[in-house]
């Protein structure tokens, strides 16, 4: 197999449809990391994930996965990557036990052992039918299944969504586990960026079927800022410094993309650090510049 940096590169992917463009977006996902991919809902990250996954055909643009390409090598790549969707793609009749035969079928690399101890971790029984499954236990079912293969790199389409948050803990305690081999790799889509804060190396911010930023995220974090000040001082910004302006009844909180730079130039205000879900709104409401 070929030696790669990068987990996922993608370039210049460009995918029309009727109403929607993911437009010539690039990004890569270094090996041995966790890519928080982030956007509010249809803001082109699932249209991505199916890009790279050959499930739809692109109109422009290169995908290499595992220093492989994305069609021509797809055989080879399903077997060294593991996929947990939203929806739950196994039948309803089937039971764990049921999916573990299958995916042993499926997979060179499937280790038995590994699915047993996965089940019993998550305390998901052998033959209850998974139509009798809660959500959770769908999403935790289709977890221990990707982590019983010897997957490369896990992507995960809104994997969380809609867990409670012990459940959500739990699972992203065992991607940082599986993350321990540095030859791991995880591409994460989500839209709740806690989760993301908590565990990524690196984010993609996708609005609109454009990358806005993609960057480590404590490069992001230390960069973005918030302005909060009045009126008055307002008057007194360079729009040009600003992403966005949050108006308020008490005054306003202005995003600043250069936190050192705007720190410099308005020593007498206060900028407060701006957490990821802050930095997405802000990022939503640019075209508008001030919103309330």
């Amino acid at each position: 197999m070929s030696d790669y940096t990068n987990a996922i590169e993608i370039k210049g992917v460009t995918k029309k449809y009727d109403g929607f463009t993911l437009d010539n977006i690039s990004f890569d996902v270094p090996k041995g990391s966790i890519m928080g991919f982030i956007g509010q809902n249809g803001a082109g990250k699932t249209t991505t994930i199916h890009g790279i996954l050959n499930i739809i055909p692109l109109n422009a643009g290169t995908v290499s996965i595992l220093g492989m390409d994305h069609i021509k090598d797809e055989q080879a790549i399903k077997e060294r990557i593991a996929v947990v969707f939203d929806e739950m793609p196994f039948h309803d009749l089937f039971t764990a036990a049921d999916m573990g035969r299958i995916f042993k079928g499926l997979y060179p690399r499937w280790d038995d052992a590994a699915y047993q101890q996965n089940l019993d971790r998550f305390q998901l029984p052998q033959k209850k039918k998974i139509g009798q499954f809660s959500k959770g236990m769908k999403m935790k079912l289709q977890i221990a299944c990707a982590l019983s293969h010897g997957a490369d790199l896990l992507i995960m389409d809104e994997a969380t969504t809609g867990l409670d948050p012990v459940i959500r803990n739990e699972i992203l305690d065992m991607f940082l586990e599986y993350l321990q081999d540095e030859g791991h790799s995880i591409l994460m889509s989500s839209h709740i960026t806690s989760d993301l804060e908590k565990i990524a190396d690196s984010v993609t911010f996708i609005d609109r079927g454009k990358i806005l930023l993609s960057g480590y995220k404590d490069d992001v974090l230390a960069s973005h800022g918030i302005i909060k000040c009045t009126k008055s001082d307002y008057k007194d910004l360079d729009p040009a410094d600003l992403v966005s302006t949050r108006l308020t009844d008490f005054g306003a909180e202005a995003m600043v993309s250069d936190r050192a730079a705007a720190a410099r130039k308005y020593s007498g205000l206060v900028i407060d650090p701006a957490a990821l879900d802050e930095i997405m709104v802000y990022y939503v409401n640019r075209k508008k510049k001030e919103w309330s």
